[in-house]
């Protein structure tokens, strides 16, 4: 028993040793196709991909991290970007009040927390844009083309406007 738990930790260990070179040299080669013909930008990508890539194996999101990684597979300092970027975006959307826009949001971009802010940000500033109108022709007109899209009911009243 103790053998073959020893044997199976150093295989871990051994796998992880592989791993990490592998990582490594990935990150060597990324460097030089950014930098082929410049050593001292290599060396500064390495270096700014290495800490990205640390930061990301210890991030806990899994829905932000997976945004991420699939937006960027190669590339670990727009993943810890798009990482840091969702998750404040999925904060904020945890603390936003109009329900109303909230569900656009929800609706719009179901697995997207930055494009959802987007959206909850945008809806919000036309909703209120829309309850301060006062040209009620037109205000009707958008409503009944878009009861569910603040956004085009802006669009729609700007244009019947012209």
């Amino acid at each position: 028993m103790y053998n073959s738990l020893k044997v199976i930790i150093l295989t871990v260990l051994v796998a992880g040793l592989c791993f990490g070179q592998s990582i490594e040299s990935q990150i060597r080669e990324f460097a030089r196709n950014e930098y082929p013909n410049d050593s001292k930008m290599q060396e500064y990508i390495y270096k700014k991909q290495i800490a990205a890539y640390r930061y990301m194996v210890t991030v806990s999101d899994k829905q932000a991290k997976e945004i991420a990684t699939s937006e960027y597979p190669n590339d670990y300092s727009m993943q810890k970007y798009i990482y840091d970027k969702q998750l404040a975006a999925k904060r904020y959307m945890l603390s936003v009040s109009d329900m109303d826009v909230k569900r656009i949001a929800l609706r719009e971009y179901p697995k997207d927390y930055s494009m959802q802010k987007y959206t909850y940000d945008k809806q919000l500033a036309a909703k209120e844009y829309m309850s301060s109108v006062t040209n009620q022709y037109a205000k009707k007109k958008a409503l009944r083309e878009y009861p569910n899209d603040y956004s085009m009911q802006k669009y729609v009243y700007d244009r019947a406007l012209r």
